[in-house]
């Protein structure tokens, strides 16, 4: 009797992590009252949350949730005919989409769009906005890892817009808005003591590496035996 009640036992707890899973997927795919439109399909590596709920791969994704990834994860979120869009670790997006658009607002870390041609694509950051250009297709990542945002295209054309300005970035281009963080991999590697020369000192950098190439022309035209008002010495060779 016992070892029957034993042996139903795994079998039990197969089914309860079987239900729970189910739970988990029906809770990310549940829509809110009144909501239609397109969804999308979940892929993950390591730790994701959808909603702030644990996610796996094949859930579905509605929209205007936020998807959240760990150090080391990523998530894909499939679209269809819309694009894709990929979570890269330590992010957090909220992705919002209709049948005619992708839109996005990337609180943390980076994100990386490929759009349809006839698609329009927005990732709004704290500085501004990444715009794809909906005539063709489309991939870019928009990064505010550094504080600041950076936006670069692999294919098509987007436009960062901050405030007044609008910056055209074409295919292998890059560009930024607003100010990197301290610290951070944006401004460790700059060097300070260039940055913070003033206008007196850059000048007198500039007059002393003048008096440098002068000094090191007047050696060479000596060695050259150029002479300036005396007689020149000359060594004959046969002594």
């Amino acid at each position: 009797m016992t070892s029957r009640t034993w042996s139903r036992t795994p079998i039990s707890l197969a089914l309860a992590l079987a239900i729970l899973c189910t739970y988990t997927m029906v809770g990310l795919a549940a829509p809110q009252q009144g909501q239609t439109g397109p969804t999308g399909d979940l892929s993950v590596v390591g730790e994701v949350s959808v909603n702030g709920t644990s996610a796996i791969s094949g859930a579905t994704v509605f929209s205007d949730s936020t998807v959240t990834t760990a150090k080391g994860s990523s998530a894909v979120v499939s679209l269809g005919k819309l694009g894709r869009v990929e979570v890269l670790p330590e992010s957090s997006l909220k992705l919002s989409f209709t049948e005619t658009g992708i839109t996005g607002m990337l609180d943390s870390g980076r994100v990386r769009v490929s759009s349809s041609s006839g698609i329009a694509a927005t990732i709004t950051t704290k500085d501004g906005a990444a715009v794809a250009d909906n005539n063709q297709p489309n991939v870019f990542m928009v990064d505010v890892e550094c504080g600041n945002t950076v936006v670069s295209t692999q294919s098509g054309r987007v436009e960062l817009r901050a405030g007044n300005s609008v910056k055209q970035i074409a295919a292998g281009g890059q560009d930024t808005a607003g100010m990197a963080t301290p610290g951070t991999r944006c401004t460790r590697f700059q060097q300070p003591e260039m940055r913070g020369l003033s206008s007196g000192a850059l000048a007198a950098l500039l007059l002393a590496a003048g008096g440098a190439v002068a000094a090191a022309i007047i050696a060479a035209t000596q060695d050259n035996d150029f002479n300036f008002g005396g007689n020149p010495i000359v060594i004959s060779p046969a002594r």
